[in-house]
């Protein structure tokens, strides 16, 4: 229980730093940490994100950075996409979620590194 709380506060303090997903950091951390599977790190990454969302969009909302139309819009698009997610996680072999978990990190990495680096120039 203590490492799910210090996971928990630690991606949350990244996750509202940086503005990244919190899946990013929570589904790693719960799978090598705390010896969880994938799809129960993700499952329970999905749940966790929810107060996390909740909290970062109420501050940013205070200070006028939340355009609420087009997250609504998005909310209501990502839950019916996690339907489709839930369906397809549960029905292809762990190992390869985990694969595709670390490209789609690896991924998201590079594109912010590349912005980072376009920003300097």
């Amino acid at each position: 229980m203590t490492g799910a709380l210090l996971i928990g506060f630690a991606a949350g303090v990244v996750a509202g730093m940086l503005g990244v997903g919190g899946g990013v950091l929570f589904v790693p951390a719960l799978v090598v940490f705390l010896d969880l599977g994938q799809v129960d790190a993700e499952a329970t990454s999905l749940l966790a994100i929810v107060p996390v969302a909740l909290v970062g969009a109420w501050r940013q909302h205070g200070y006028g950075n939340v355009r609420v139309r087009e997250g609504l819009v998005l909310g209501v698009l990502a839950a019916a996409g996690a339907v489709v997610g839930v369906v397809v996680a549960n029905n292809i072999p762990e190992r390869g979620l985990e694969i595709a978990f670390a490209a789609l990190t690896l991924l998201v990495a590079g594109q912010m590194v590349r912005r980072a680096l376009a920003q300097e120039a």
